[in-house]
């Protein structure tokens, strides 16, 4: 497995380029037998564009985190974590 970071500097990149406040954005990386686990942190009121309607933003990164680690031969997960007071807005 290679210790090259592209699947975070990846990660940065593209959720900083959705959310209202990308200084907020954090992505922790720890590599195990297991593979790469990425986990994100951002802004309460951000949670709602970064997991989208029913999931659906949050499937496609994880679908491009898969792509970018076949690439790098490693398996590439994401953890979002849900801050406190995070705001699911409703959507008209």
């Amino acid at each position: 497995m290679s210790d090259v970071k592209r699947d975070q500097d990846f990660l940065e990149f593209l959720v900083k380029s959705i959310v209202d406040h990308p200084e907020d954005v954090t992505v922790d990386r720890k590599v195990d037998e297991m593979g790469v686990l990425l986990t994100l942190r951002v802004n309460p009121h951000d949670m709602g564009q970064v997991v989208g309607r029913q999931g659906a933003t949050a499937k496609a990164v994880r679908t491009l985190l898969r792509i970018v680690g076949v690439k790098e031969n490693s398996r590439v997960n994401l953890k979002i974590e849900e801050p406190e007071g995070s705001v699911h807005p409703p959507r008209e």
